[in-house]
């Protein structure tokens, strides 16, 4: 690799200290270096986008370069990544292996997310973490009603409900008591939110199961009773009886990954810090 657009999260680089950093040892071993702060600016014949930053930062640099299938590598700035498998300190390690091209590709299934009101599309998009459905409101809870492939799987109150991806098992799942998974899976993965029963378990799909959430009934009619976003992204308000379809999306990320460390000890170190 000889060609690379820098991505870095300003907030966590304000100064551009590390920017420099990584762009400066790039440059003086002879590659070609483009920075940007919003990945608008990535230009069409580069190797690879090096993300600084953290998973959110690496998620959203996933859907700039989706569709011409760039590879990603993420160094993580934050203080927990699961994706962003470079910290600070490896740094260079890591720049020397793309230069020399000892690293291997992952390619992390997505999601396509597409929501239904009065049986039109009002929006999609997809997601590498995943699709989150959550109450509006402090007090409200909503009502979900489960379908996989057009047949009724079940029905719960809860604060929300999360669809996610092997990759994004490690997010915002893990919070809401869901289960790890290995990002290599490929699988869609369906975690409530705070539940209101107590036998409410997440539940392991097929990549190609077709799964519709409706949102049921609230306690107020006519007015939108939840908002759905995708990889943490903008809220979307969806009312009662609009419908969220998720499937697997045919569209890949390609996530770089440098060491041979296997996914069970990133968990490891992750989870206890040694």
């Amino acid at each position: 690799m000889k060609r690379f657009t820098i991505l870095r999260n300003t907030d966590k680089d304000k100064r551009g200290t590390f920017t420099k950093r990584v762009y400066r040892y790039l440059a003086a071993r002879g590659a070609e270096c483009f920075v940007s702060d919003d990945g608008n600016e990535i230009t069409e014949d580069v190797d690879c986008v090096i993300v600084l930053g953290g998973d959110g930062t690496l998620l959203r640099a996933a859907k700039k370069v989706v569709d011409r299938q760039i590879p990603l590598l993420g160094i993580n700035l934050g203080t927990l990544g699961y994706l962003a498998e470079v910290d600070r300190g490896g740094a260079e390690k890591a720049m020397d292996c793309l230069l020399n091209d000892r690293f291997s590709i992952e390619k992390r299934m997505m999601l396509q997310g597409t929501i239904i009101h009065n049986d039109e599309i009002i929006a999609s998009d997809i997601a590498l973490n995943d699709v989150v459905i959550v109450r509006q409101g402090h007090l409200r809870v909503v009502n979900f009603m489960n379908h996989v492939n057009d047949a009724y799987l079940n029905s719960y109150k809860a604060d929300g409900i999360i669809l996610s991806t092997a990759t994004g098992s490690t997010g915002y799942s893990l919070s809401a008591g869901g289960p790890i998974v290995s990002p290599e899976a490929e699988i869609i993965l369906m975690t409530a939110i705070s539940p209101h029963t107590l036998n409410t378990r997440s539940i392991v799909f097929q990549r190609d199961d077709r799964i519709t959430v409706e949102i049921g009934q609230g306690n107020v009619s006519g007015i939108a009773e939840a908002n759905v976003s995708f990889d943490g992204g903008a809220y979307i308000s969806v009312d009662a009886g609009d419908r969220v379809i998720v499937e697997r999306s045919e569209k890949q990320t390609n996530i770089i990954k440098i060491s041979d460390i296997s996914f069970l000890e990133v968990l490891r170190k992750k989870m206890t810090g040694n």
